[in-house]
């Protein structure tokens, strides 16, 4: 197939272009290289532009001519969202509208959203599946909501087909050390960790030691990079032999708590970073853990890589290549 994926030189949308590439389908990669990197395009063509300019937009999706669209073009650190409410709502909400103007305006009907678990906020369920009430907590999450409500409306109204995924707690890196996280602020838990261990910050911080786990600290569905690209894929191919639009939960099933992610990190690592208690951050649910079932039922996914001390090799390995491929000239 055709597939138009923006924001496929970013961490996830990269991972994802790699294993389309390898299944064969033909690529353009939309993005505007503000967090992505034109090294991380594996596969397919990369076009520079930006969401906001819709003529730009329209040319290349009138001369590709897709058979679906995979957006993964979307600002992501909550707490950015909570100071720069405006450049969420645009960037994930307007440009998303500007996306899907250009595929009506092409008769392109098939698209694949990112979505994520911040949707649900402070979930009164344990185990997290799709009927839980959505009650995000920071704009962040209240935009992918947002985008979810438009493409309902939409799919009503037309006839667009959808798979919106929500993510839990996206780590690691491609096994083969060829692309992963490159941020230069990151903000999840594993790549600070990792980052402390390299000696890129002093420190460590464990935000809240109270919280009604068995160790005290938060508790979250990790998911390797990898497993959540192939659920890409078989979404792709559920949403194009069904026709019918859905949501699909994309977790493990299980969680780790923040000690056990820091206890795998210095296992791993073989370094004994320095680690400090802090204060609870507002608006963290003490565990977030996703039932997966409808997208394992309805696509037939089986992860590969459940395991937590993979997950964050990959992800050293990556870490500790990337930060020589910084040093070099």
């Amino acid at each position: 197939m055709k597939i138009l994926v923006t924001g496929g030189a970013g961490y996830i949308g990269s991972h994802v272009v790699n294993t389309l590439g390898e299944n064969g389908h033909d690529i353009i990669v939309f993005d505007n290289l503000s967090t992505g990197h034109d090294w991380a395009v594996l596969y397919g063509k990369l076009e520079v532009g930006n969401l906001e300019d819709g003529s730009h937009l329209n040319d290349v999706i009138n001369a590709f001519r897709p058979d679906a669209v995979m957006h993964f073009a979307a600002s992501i650190q909550v707490e950015e969202s909570v100071r720069e409410p405006l450049k969420y709502y645009r960037n994930n909400v307007a440009n998303t509208l500007n996306l899907l103007d250009a595929m009506d305006h092409n008769g392109i009907r098939n698209f694949i959203y990112s979505s994520s678990a911040a949707v649900y906020g402070i979930p009164d369920k344990l185990l997290v599946d799709e009927a839980v009430p959505l009650h995000p907590i920071n704009p962040y999450g209240a935009s992918k909501a947002m985008v979810e409500t438009v493409l309902g409306d939409i799919a009503r109204a037309s006839d667009l087909r959808y798979i919106a995924l929500r993510y839990f707690n996206v780590a690691g890196a491609d096994p083969k050390t060829r692309i992963g996280q490159a941020y230069l602020d990151a903000t999840h838990l594993i790549t600070r960790a990792l980052k402390t261990a390299q000696g890129d910050f002093t420190k460590l911080s464990i935000f809240g030691t109270d919280y009604p786990t068995p160790d005290g600290t938060c508790i979250r569905d990790y998911i390797h990079v990898v497993d959540l690209a192939n659920a890409h894929l078989l979404a792709l191919d559920y949403l194009m032999e069904t026709k019918k639009s859905d949501i699909m939960n994309c977790g493990y099933g299980h969680g780790f708590s923040v000690r056990e992610v820091v206890a795998a990190a210095k296992k791993v690592t073989g370094i004994n970073f320095t680690v400090e208690e802090a204060p609870r951050r507002a608006g963290d649910p003490p565990q977030l853990v996703a039932d997966s079932t409808k997208l394992r039922s309805m696509t037939g996914w089986q992860p590969l890589y459940d395991d937590l001390e993979f997950i964050i090799r990959t992800a050293w390995e990556w870490e500790l290549k990337l930060k020589q491929r910084r040093r070099q000239p």
